[in-house]
């Protein structure tokens, strides 16, 4: 198996990619792995937050597999970019908090499907392309998320140059949240999972599926629709129960 789940502790899983050996490429039966393991998460509701990651050191992902996408026509491209785009799709779908861990190279759909994560962090050595018009083709699908993270120009640098920026470069132009030394990537991605554990778990899927209307709702219908939200946190005990612990600390400390 290319892609398998692993739930190191309750409430976390991790999605791993496991084609070390040719990089972490994107062939069907990764991408197929990838959408599985994505919708069999969703369903569970005692999920708190997934860690996206890839195995060996060299990359998080080489993207779509070059030896099975030289051997496509019409047809069979359309099928194998759908494929894609539904895996892609399914991590963005996720319910809860998505953290993508980047070491190495991250290329073509491998960085789209960052791009879907809710927060990236990546190794000082990470490098970042979308090589597509290189090789002919364009890039496609959930490339039109990166303007939303980098802005137009620099997306429009990457995916009409095809050129490789380093990972000071992308933290720069804001496609990451935080870069570290290779050896202390696991634990980056153990503080931010730690964040996200701390906080209520219904009021983080809520602010998630918030966020995500944020792309594509108005104004004025986002900032209603945030109200609503609000209010029916109130439905459960959560706002009751965190703010309790909060108050009693202050008692605690003598604080008004």
């Amino acid at each position: 198996m290319s892609v398998s789940i692993n739930h190191p502790k309750d409430g976390v899983a991790e999605i791993i990619i496991d084609r070390d050996d040719k990089r972490n490429a994107l062939n069907s039966e990764t991408v197929k792995g990838i959408t599985d393991a994505a919708i069999q998460l969703a369903k569970d509701d005692d999920l708190r937050v997934v860690v996206l990651r890839a195995t060996g050191t060299r990359a998080f992902s080489a993207g779509a597999d070059i030896s099975e996408l030289s051997g496509l026509d019409k047809a069979t491209a359309f099928n194998f970019i759908n494929n894609l785009r539904g895996a892609i799709q399914a991590i963005f779908d996720l319910p809860v908090p998505v953290i993508c861990r980047i070491q190495g190279a991250c290329i073509g759909g491998a960085m789209e499907m960052a791009a879907a994560c809710d927060l990236r962090i990546a190794t000082s050595n990470a490098t970042f392309c979308m090589p597509e018009v290189r090789v002919g083709i364009p890039s496609v699908i959930q490339a039109v998320l990166l303007p939303r993270l980098m802005g137009r120009g620099r997306a429009g640098w990457l995916i009409l140059s095809g050129d490789v920026i380093e990972a000071n470069i992308a933290y720069e132009w804001g496609f990451l949240e935080e870069v570290v030394d290779p050896e202390i990537l696991d634990d980056a991605v153990d503080t931010a999972v730690a964040s996200i554990l701390a906080s209520a778990p219904a009021a983080v899927r809520a602010q998630k599926k918030l966020l995500q209307s944020w792309d594509h709702t108005p104004l004025d219908a986002a900032i209603t629709a945030s109200m609503d939200t609000f209010a029916e946190a109130y439905d459960t005990d959560e706002p009751a129960q965190y703010m309790a612990h909060i108050l009693n600390k202050k008692i605690e400390l003598g604080e008004s």
